[in-house]
């Protein structure tokens, strides 16, 4: 058999598509499954972005990775339930002889001090990326390469974190990535990110309504 002749980018690109669509329904359910989905997709992304020369969103991929493992432990790590400013459940009673229970980490909404950060870290980002990429390859989309980057990194940290405005976040960079992937002849993913900005803007009201839920 042939392997040199098997196209390996569309056979990547539609498996990247597939795995996508599973990552995109169990974040819209914040479902800790995700993070699986988040370690196996950048090990396809990787090659297929080093392939069509979007190097800064190759790069991203690396920090997914790690990033993928991180969100998994904080999402998972049981948390004490106790009544605070932030979190206002039930405890057991005095009188309760049974173990404190524990809960996942719930839904919140980013505080302003940590989005001031964030939105600084995504500047600081951007600038930085653009310059790379605009000096030291040869790129022909730095600017957009640089911004759907720089964003995904803060994005990705706060649903690490479980804040609400994350998906706004995704918004951003979803709509961007369309016209990106688009422009570079990766059509599936276009389609893709064509996808994830609509169940961004539906995602946003899901976790709002369960947040709400969790008081």
């Amino acid at each position: 058999m042939d392997f040199a002749g098997i196209p390996w980018d569309k056979i990547l690109e539609v498996l990247g598509f597939s795995i996508g669509l599973l990552y995109l329904w169990w974040e819209y359910h914040a479902d800790p499954r995700l993070w699986i989905a988040s370690i196996v997709m950048p090990a396809i992304s990787m090659w297929i972005y080093l392939h069509k020369g979007i190097y800064a969103d190759f790069a991203i991929n690396i920090y997914y990775l790690v990033i993928a493992v991180y969100g998994y432990i904080v999402w998972t790590r049981p948390r004490h339930k106790t009544r605070n400013c932030r979190d206002a459940r039930p405890v057991p009673s005095s009188d309760d002889k049974e173990p404190q229970e524990k809960a996942a980490r719930p839904i919140t909404r980013t505080p302003r001090r940590v989005m001031a950060g964030c939105a600084a870290v995504f500047g600081l980002f951007w600038v930085a990326l653009w310059a790379i990429l605009n000096y030291l390859t040869d790129s022909t989309v730095p600017v957009a390469d640089a911004f759907t980057t720089s964003l995904s990194i803060v994005a990705m940290w706060m649903l690490a974190r479980k804040y609400l405005e994350q998906w706004l976040a995704w918004v951003a960079v979803d709509a961007a990535c369309v016209c990106l992937y688009a422009y570079k002849g990766i059509p599936l993913y276009a389609v893709l990110y064509t996808a994830y900005t609509v169940i961004a803007f539906i995602g946003y009201r899901k976790w709002r309504r369960m947040m709400a839920a969790q008081q």
